[in-house]
């Protein structure tokens, strides 16, 4: 499987990113992404969840019509409302802070010292350029600095973040943030490996094609730290 590796800078929690030059569709074929911070209207929440579905409903039920499609099928029309609760409600509702998970902590009365993994975590997301999924596992692994999280809590850390528009390498620093804010520890590691189907579906179409990104902070950046998180998440040592 051909893989691409893009190693994020973990020294700073700020960055933005050049555009090069580029239009806004040259952007989307080279997956540039304009910061950390999902891009966000002021007012992105003015408006009820009933309201947005309402809104979205009436303009993909356009969408539909202008492709051509005859929404007086039984099977299509109730396309339009499917598709407005799925977007609000599932795949884009980390988009609201209101769902963001709440995260109890505990003391390491365990004394464990050691690196603790989560791996093979499923997530699923859609590429922000053209709104298509983003599909593959997370691993991540963090060492206590006196506390410790229950393990549905990092799942559902990744999950968050994921149910948003994202292009992927903004994906893994926003959980590698959120994890070093929660665990209140700089020792956090998340790599992703996945599939986008914005390369596998249209554009190259190339299937084979698996982008993999990294965060390392802390101790992760020694290499020996490094290399036992790699071996327990199954990636090999030149990644």
């Amino acid at each position: 499987m051909k893989q691409k590796e893009i190693t994020l800078n973990t020294q700073h929690k700020e960055e933005k990113n050049s555009l090069n030059g580029l239009n806004h569709l040259e952007i989307g074929n080279e997956r540039i992404g304009t910061g950390i911070e999902t891009p966000m209207k002021s007012d992105a929440f003015a408006m009820s969840d009933e309201e947005k579905m309402k809104k979205i409903e009436f303009h993909f039920k356009e969408i539909m019509e202008t492709l051509g499609l005859d929404l007086n099928d039984d099977s299509l029309k109730g396309t339009p409302n499917r598709v407005s609760k799925m977007f609000i409600e599932e795949v884009f509702s980390g988009l609201n802070p209101a769902n963001k998970p709440k995260v109890a902590l505990f003391e390491n009365r365990y004394q464990y010292k050691q690196m603790l993994v989560e791996k093979e975590i499923t997530f699923f997301s859609h590429c922000e350029h053209h709104f298509v999924p983003i599909f593959g596992k997370a691993h991540v692994a963090y060492i206590s600095k006196g506390k410790i999280i229950g393990l549905s809590k990092l799942n559902r850390i990744v999950q968050y973040f994921a149910k948003r528009p994202q292009v992927q390498e903004r994906l893994t620093v926003q959980i590698a943030h959120e994890l070093q804010t929660v665990l209140q520890t700089e020792d956090i590691a998340v790599l992703i490996d996945a599939k986008h189907l914005c390369v596998s579906s249209r554009g190259v179409n190339d299937s084979n094609a698996a982008t993999v990104t990294s965060f390392y902070g802390g101790k992760f950046q020694d290499e020996n730290t490094k290399q036992e998180f790699l071996k327990y998440v199954g990636m090999k040592t030149e990644y």
